[in-house]
């Protein structure tokens, strides 16, 4: 009887050990295909010790800044960003680590987003007066942002800013994220679309790049850290104190999760409208 289970759990175990060796080729073939697929779109500045991706398209002023949810990258504003630079200026970019910007040799320091986007920003030529435009936790940086450098900021657009993480109820959890990198690792997730089924609503291009990103172990890794400081980084925001002569908007958008808010055209198209409104109002005000 023992023999037999013995030589059960041995069978399970190289069965298993098939089954990892065999997602872990296929995660690591498809992602090399995925890099020559979806290469960064925007322009790669060296910020501190690591480079840094931004994307900008159109003309005129204000330039739009677009900070992406928690998880997500530039690719997110797909929608958004090609609405928005009809009528001036967008950018998006990627925080450090996440999406086509370098991780850099430092952990992740909320405080140090907003510096790195200061210097981004002026490394590539895009100039004051900003709107600083955030979705969920992208909302709390935004935010920050505009406190840090209160004479760039001319005005804040705020998709469904976030509370305390625990009155969240949008997925993926922490918990979640925290394994991802490992689910990842061994084609897990790319095999259940579990978080990358939301970003098949966006433009294909932007689409099948945050895709790619949300199966990539390095990605989720530093996604992981964000949300870890999520009660941190709302603290922060809460704390931020803002000029009082400046103009903010708020937007609540509904969807399954933080992909979903942006990635959903209805959505995209009344945080793209409230964004426009902002860029008229300001363009009057000359």
């Amino acid at each position: 009887m023992l023999a037999s289970i013995r030589r059960a759990l041995t069978i399970a175990g190289i069965v298993l050990l098939f089954v990892v060796l065999v997602g872990a080729t296929y995660q690591g073939v498809v992602t090399a295909l995925e890099r020559h697929q979806f290469p960064h779109p925007g322009r790669l500045l060296t910020v501190d010790d690591h480079q840094l991706h931004i994307y900008c398209r159109g003309k005129g002023s204000p330039t739009v800044v677009l900070e992406a949810p928690a998880t997500a990258m530039s690719s997110a504003w797909g929608w958004v960003q090609a609405s928005v630079e009809r009528n001036t200026r967008a950018c998006s970019y990627d925080r450090a680590g996440l999406g086509w910007s370098e991780m850099g040799d430092a952990p992740f320091i909320p405080e140090a987003v907003a510096e790195q986007l200061h210097t981004l920003l002026a490394s590539a030529g895009e100039n004051p007066p900003l709107i600083m435009a955030g979705a969920d936790l992208g909302a709390a940086f935004a935010r920050i942002y505009a406190s840090r450098y209160p004479d760039d900021v001319a005005a804040l657009v705020l998709v469904n800013p976030p509370g305390p993480f625990n009155t969240r109820t949008v997925p993926p959890s922490v918990e979640f994220l925290t394994l991802s990198p490992w689910l990842a690792r061994v084609g897990v997730l790319r095999a259940t679309r579990a978080l990358s089924s939301s970003a098949a609503d966006l433009p294909p291009t932007s689409a099948g790049a945050l895709r790619a990103f949300l199966n990539r172990p390095d990605h989720l890794t530093r996604a992981a850290a964000e949300m870890a400081h999520w009660d941190g980084i709302v603290a922060m925001s809460d704390a931020a104190t803002l000029r009082r002569s400046l103009p903010v908007t708020q937007v609540e958008v509904e969807g399954k999760d933080r992909i979903a808010e942006l990635s959903d055209p209805r959505n995209a198209q009344d945080v793209a409208s409230a964004i426009t409104r902002a860029v008229i109002a300001l363009r009057a005000q000359k």
